[in-house]
């Protein structure tokens, strides 16, 4: 992409209202657009960044054996009723509509009812489990205090995995290489040195989950992590009964700010048998399907990686998931014509510079973005290292 044909501009400020450091550069850097709090558009740039994130995600749950599916926002309440969570005194965060026709609707926060719903048109043997099923899906979540940009808001993507199986210990044997997944995700995505595993509570679906935050000042939690061990205990769970449970010294254990990224949940059989999604086991007996919930947010994601590595230059993508890989930059008239046949893409990591000086000896010069360094290639050596070129 050319910079000239773009219709973003760069901002001068940011929004006042904008508190954390990710906000205000991805805002001001033409990323994201603000609707109203808690609500932000995604420009081409922003989009890019998310998509590039996305797709990490997506390859490592296919290799989790993950099939993909999507599915609506729209919630009828019959479901969620017979769950317990369509009252507002249970779950306090709904947005809930009524239909012309008649009959209450909500736009989704989650999907366990809705999934545990649907495969009961599915699942009726032992033989049709296991089964994991994800979406990337809009979730709308009609928050008190939305804040910190796109790492807290109403309405996001959230990638959910749901994992059926026919006992505990099937469960228990796919969360743990859903845990190794994860970890992979985050390594991939460039925060893995700092994102910890980390015991929590299970909220409203089990006793205690499994969270992965990234330490980050911006972040809304306190974790406690054994370095040693390298996992770490949030807050909410900060007790003897948490110490003993995983075999930890609480004077060891290191204070931190974080931001959850990621999280998975053993459900168990509590959405199966209140919708009765059961099978019938190798003797024939009914059975209810046991079930676990995985979540990671892709733009919450992108939020912590822009906090934790900006610098004072600005936003500082991992290469992994940065919009573009180089910057192409034309100096002079040799230098223009040169530029235009090396155009390739609208880069962010690496900074190329073809003047009519470095056209000398048929040369470029590469600034890398991360650590500012340059160096000189020949034409064809920088033609070499980019998988495509327009011509």
């Amino acid at each position: 992409m050319k910079r000239s044909e773009s219709f973003v501009k760069t901002l001068k400020n940011a929004p006042s209202d904008e508190v954390s450091r990710s906000a205000q550069l991805l805002l001001r850097a033409g990323y994201i657009y603000k609707e109203m709090a808690g609500v932000y558009d995604f420009l081409p740039l922003g989009r890019k960044v998310l998509n590039n994130i996305i797709d990490i995600i997506r390859e490592e749950m296919v290799a989790l054996g993950g099939q993909e599916i999507e599915m609506s926002s729209l919630q009828p309440k019959d479901a969620w009723v017979k769950s317990g969570r369509w009252d507002d005194d249970v779950v306090d965060d709904w947005f809930k509509t009524k239909l012309h026709a008649g009959g209450e609707l909500g736009l989704a926060l989650t999907h366990e009812e809705a999934i545990t719903n649907m495969l009961t048109s599915y699942v009726s043997s032992y033989k049709d489990l296991p089964l994991y099923v994800f979406q990337f899906q809009k979730k709308f979540r009609n928050e008190l205090r939305a804040k910190s940009g796109i790492m807290r808001t109403r309405e996001f993507i959230m990638k959910d995995l749901y994992s059926f199986c026919a006992t505990r210990e099937q469960h228990e044997e796919f969360y743990e290489k859903a845990a190794i997944s994860y970890t992979n995700i985050f390594k991939r995505l460039g925060i893995g040195d700092s994102t910890y595993r980390t015991f929590a509570s299970g909220g409203s679906f089990s006793r205690f989950s499994d969270e992965f935050q990234t330490i980050c000042d911006a972040g809304e939690d306190i974790i406690y992590i054994d370095h040693e061990k390298n996992i770490a205990i949030n807050e909410e769970v900060y007790n003897e009964e948490t110490f003993k449970m995983l075999g930890v010294d609480p004077a060891k254990l290191d204070k931190q700010k974080a931001s959850e990224v990621g999280n998975i949940f053993t459900l168990g059989t509590k959405y199966s048998e209140a919708l009765d999604l059961c099978f019938n086991d190798e003797k024939g007996v009914r059975t209810p399907v046991f079930m676990g919930s995985y979540g990671i947010g892709p733009a919450r994601s992108m939020g912590v990686i822009a906090e934790k590595t900006c610098d004072d230059k600005g936003l500082n993508w991992p290469e992994e998931i940065a919009p573009y890989k180089y910057y192409l930059i034309g100096i002079g008239e040799k230098g223009m014509k040169e530029a235009e046949k090396l155009y390739n893409l609208n880069p962010e990591q690496y900074r190329v510079i073809v003047s009519d000086k470095t056209l000398e000896n048929d040369q470029v010069e590469i600034l890398s973005r991360k650590t500012g360094k340059s160096e000189l290639l020949t034409t064809k050596e920088f033609i070499s290292k980019i998988p495509k070129v327009l011509k």
